[in-house]
């Protein structure tokens, strides 16, 4: 359901929010009152960009609008960047099935259990929670995910300031309600100075998600610069109301890249479908932040 992409993917032509809970430090600077912003419709709501950069946000605005323009099923989508002090929005508070990228909050919640109970990961769970990232392996979410518990995740959750996600019930972590604000604000705890989460576990967090498998790296790694280093995690489902579930979140940074996104997707006819439409807005995220 949400394993590793069947191998037709792996021809593919594969390239490379809210503010956080009471425990949680400033991620990003407020954005001052002097930052530009603009909008652009897309069907009855509208993307929302602020920026620090002139011109970015009218120009990022209007190409996001026309990439996500046509599009029968749902999408949202959440963005930061540090570097231009960039922000945009898309139906970032609408619910989407998380399917697996799920599993970043899953290893979130196992590293700060291990951090409050000061027990280091065991090697079995060193295991687990690799093949749960870099191979989206859901016996071992299964595992991991009870293994923290739905109190855990719930706390998580709580630190984190990921306030609108709702865990999957009974077990059913893929079912998991997220928003793309909530996923971005994950983005944004993994790539800062935070005190939810240690600089050792976030690293060892990111790692995993640049060791994903090479044909998993499709969402929005699509049209990064070759100068940036690229931590991904996607998630797809299908479901027989709504078609495909295909989400796909990341972060980017090195040689001057410091930014993130979360696109989320339902409605979609086939898991190709999904992965167009992600890919479409990512290239115009990347080409944006970095002409």
């Amino acid at each position: 359901m949400h394993g590793s992409r069947i191998s037709r993917c792996a021809r593919r032509g594969l390239a490379a929010a809210v503010a956080a809970g009471s425990l949680l430090t400033v991620l990003t600077t407020a954005t001052p009152a002097s930052a530009g912003s603009a909008s652009a419709p897309v069907g009855r709501s509208e993307v929302v960009c602020t920026s620090q950069q002139p011109g970015l946000a009218p120009e990022l605005s209007q190409d996001l609008a026309d990439a996500l323009h046509g599009r029968e099923g749902a999408s949202a989508l959440a963005i930061y960047d540090r570097r231009t002090r960039t922000h945009c929005e898309f139906q970032a508070g609408a619910h989407f099935d998380s399917a697996s990228v799920v599993k970043v909050t899953v290893l979130g919640a196992l590293l700060r259990k291990a951090q409050e109970t000061r027990h280091p990961l065991t090697p079995h769970e060193k295991r687990l929670a690799t093949a749960m990232i870099t191979k989206s392996d859901n016996e071992a979410t299964t595992k991991l995910w009870r293994r923290v518990g739905p109190a855990g995740i719930k706390h998580f959750l709580s630190l984190a300031g990921m306030r609108h996600t709702v865990p999957g019930a009974h077990g059913a972590w893929g079912l998991t309600q997220i928003t793309a604000a909530d996923q971005l604000t994950l983005m944004k705890l993994l790539s800062t100075d935070n005190r939810v989460l240690t600089t050792p576990s976030r690293a060892y967090a990111l790692d995993l998600m640049h060791r994903v498998v090479a044909d998993q790296r499709w969402g929005v790694p699509a049209g990064a610069p070759g100068s940036a280093t690229v931590h991904v995690k996607n998630g797809w489902l299908p479901r027989k109301t709504d078609g495909w579930r295909v989400n796909s979140v990341g972060t980017f940074d090195g040689h001057g890249n410091d930014y993130g996104m979360a696109v989320l997707s339902t409605g979609n006819h086939t898991m190709d479908d999904g992965v167009a439409a992600v890919e479409r807005a990512a290239r115009v995220i990347h080409r944006d932040l970095t002409h």
